[in-house]
């Protein structure tokens, strides 16, 4: 690991140069060992403690967030906004403004509106880590996205990436776009023209609306969830007609994709909608392997934000 962490929080992946973003990948490297052996905690955040704020419901970032603060071995506090003084009329400034006097280091925080935690992290002397705010930003999980990239293609650089799904109203798609720009990767964007407006390509990256072209020459095929509950009804006719159109099943995979391209998916999965059982589960999947590599990610994140970096 090379270099020095200045930031004080993890709010975007927008706001990251490429050597931070390397920087995060290789601190998360060195995580990934820890959890490969027999005692998976180490003392880098002893001292410390973590709240996890989250807004906005979570599973899987939530407990991955937990765990990763478990092994960091930080005093670790979590709430829910159905929980918090919120549901009483409190703002959320004054929630986080009391969070802080009770001595916490981090916030962990998901919220359903954009640019919430830019704004917390500008009253507060806490570091705010973004795990997730409305369809703006989801900086882990780009980052874990583009980490597993490079774990098994050995660089981001001259990758082609392409992108399924709902990008109009995902968090996971924009941060993945800024990310894999930024370390040099080729970003192409499939799905419906409703969800996939032609702007994006201001953005740098390609606008494709017929699937079979925007996956043949990919070396990383990235689906997202339909998200049902971000939509207005309209966006397209059904389900059933999205997954003909754009689901990846079998016969997509054996006829339009290379035999070594990665599939890859933030979860949680429709299953018979983005992709087919048999495509999540086969052998060019990567997707469990995503929920391992977010387990590292988190852990450098937290580490990093903590100033552990800077105390070596």
């Amino acid at each position: 690991m090379r270099g020095t962490w200045n930031k004080k929080d993890l709010l975007s992946i927008y706001d990251l140069s490429a050597e931070e973003i390397n920087m995060i990948l290789d601190t998360a490297a060195e995580f990934k060992k820890v959890s490969e052996r027999k005692v998976k905690k180490v003392p880098a955040l002893r001292g410390k403690t973590v709240v996890n704020f989250f807004v906005e419901p979570s599973t899987r970032t939530r407990v991955s967030f937990e765990l990763a603060e478990q092994r960091l071995s930080a005093d670790i506090i979590n709430m829910a906004a159905s929980s918090s003084s919120l549901k009483k009329g409190e703002t959320l400034l004054d929630t986080i403004k009391n969070i802080e006097a009770l001595q916490a280091d981090i916030i962990v925080m998901r919220h359903s509106t954009p640019g919430a935690h830019d704004f917390i992290s500008k009253h507060t002397n806490c570091a705010i880590v973004n795990a997730g705010d409305g369809a703006h930003s989801h900086p882990t999980q780009a980052l874990l996205d583009i980490f597993t990239m490079r774990e098994k293609k050995g660089a981001i650089e001259g990758l082609n990436v392409t992108i399924i799904g709902d990008i109009l109203h995902s968090r996971v798609a924009r941060s993945n776009i800024w990310g894999l720009l930024k370390l040099g990767a080729n970003v192409t964007i499939t799905g419906p023209a409703t969800i996939v407006p032609k702007e994006f390509e201001e953005c740098g990256v390609q606008v494709c609306y017929d699937l079979k072209e925007a996956i043949k020459d990919a070396d990383v095929i990235n689906l997202l969830r339909i998200q049902h509950e971000r939509q207005n009804s309209g966006f397209f006719p059904s389900v059933g007609e999205y997954a003909s159109v754009f689901g990846v099943n079998d016969e997509v995979v054996e006829k339009y994709i290379k035999k070594d391209a990665l599939i890859m998916h933030p979860g949680p999965i429709n299953r018979g909608v983005e992709l087919d059982s048999s495509v999540a589960d086969g052998d060019q999947s990567v997707i469990l392997e995503q929920v391992t590599n977010g387990l590292a990610i988190r852990m450098a994140v937290l580490f990093l934000v903590s100033g552990g970096l800077n105390n070596d």
